[in-house]
């Protein structure tokens, strides 16, 4: 689990990091949910790693990427851990 109270320190950066050298290693890796804020590095580093899909929601004004929750369910049922 990585925390991190500061937006900008690197939770997503060394997330992915950390699940790209366990998928080198054989785990089942899958990332539910990535927030890149268009940094080319972070993009970067989803390269190879399934990423479920995400789904479109609007919200007042606005429409909103969120992820796709029908898909999370059979996902974890291929047991990542």
């Amino acid at each position: 689990m990585f925390l991190g109270a500061a937006p900008g320190v690197g939770k997503t950066y060394r997330m992915l990091d950390e699940g790209r050298r366990r998928a080198r290693r054989g785990t089942y890796v899958v990332v539910a949910y990535a927030e890149c804020h268009a940094r080319p590095h972070t993009e970067e580093k989803l390269e190879g790693l399934e990423i479920l899909p995400r789904t479109q929601r609007e919200y007042r004004e606005g429409t909103f990427s969120e992820l796709d929750s029908t898909v999370l369910s059979p996902a974890v049922q291929r047991s990542p851990w």
